[in-house]
């Protein structure tokens, strides 16, 4: 059973943090009702949905993934880069208590989730505006009793290296390489993203199946051309916070 745990949007979701892209007005109900919309679509896969309710005060809330790294063995929880951020852990840890033996991360170390992707036994951390070394050092510390492996991936022009960088199948990673250089990653196939969709490398894989964006058409073609076959969720209303279809989810199996 795999479970997600999701949050509901807030309705001071137009104050959230931007660092790459200009301020745009949100349409809170539309955003909310493309996240129910992303929520539907796990449960119909399959997926058992705890989503915990808005968090009115913090606008980024609903991108849940950036305050924990969930591994089979444990979770730690992040430090977020955006020190306004910070109060968004204390519910998160509440809601994976029952779950997981829980570790955090300490300063100076600072990590959104979203710099996290997780292939087999290797975690690859971006180093971003939001992430810095001391939580890569920290996280291997954590995770090393447990077989896992923390490598480092410069992260340039995005936020986070999921921003630029995610698993589409076993063996593949979807690819910009203007934000991460393919080196990075020598044991995977790369699909590189149309160059005129620079942010159509969040995918989000949840089991065999594969949520991908209706925005990046020419993106989705690469993908079917190697027999990749995505199911499309639409939000490109959070997309104006920076946001992508794996930052409004900690999956997990339980």
């Amino acid at each position: 059973m795999q479970i997600a745990i999701t949050r509901q949007v807030s309705p001071a979701v137009n104050r959230c943090e931007l660092t790459h892209l200009e301020r745009v007005p949100i349409d809170l109900e539309r955003a909310r009702r493309q996240h129910h919309a992303y929520e539907e679509t796990l449960r119909l896969l399959g997926v058992e949905v705890h989503s915990l309710p808005e968090e009115p005060e913090l606008p980024d809330s609903v991108f849940v993934e950036d305050a924990a790294i969930v591994l089979e063995e444990c979770a730690l929880l992040t430090r977020l880069g955006a020190e306004a951020r910070r109060p968004e852990s204390e519910s998160v840890a509440r809601a994976l208590a029952p779950y997981r033996q829980l570790f955090s991360l300490q300063p100076p170390a600072t990590l959104d989730g979203g710099d996290v992707l997780s292939v087999g036994k290797t975690i690859y951390i971006g180093l971003s505006s939001r992430s810095n070394a001391a939580a890569l050092e920290q996280a291997q510390a954590f995770v090393k009793p447990y077989g896992y492996t923390v490598k480092a991936v410069r992260v340039s022009g995005c936020l986070h290296l999921k921003s630029a960088v995610t698993q589409v199948a076993a063996d593949t990673l979807l690819l910009n390489p203007a934000w991460v250089e393919p080196v990075n990653f020598p044991a995977l196939k790369i699909i590189e993203i149309d160059p005129s969709e620079p942010y159509a490398a969040n995918a989000l894989l949840v089991g065999a199946s594969l949520l991908f964006q209706p925005a990046f058409p020419k993106t989705l073609r690469r993908m079917e051309a190697v027999g990749i076959l995505p199911r499309l969720v639409d939000q490109s209303e959070l997309g104006k916070a920076e946001g992508g279809l794996t930052c409004c989810a900690l999956l997990f199996k339980n």
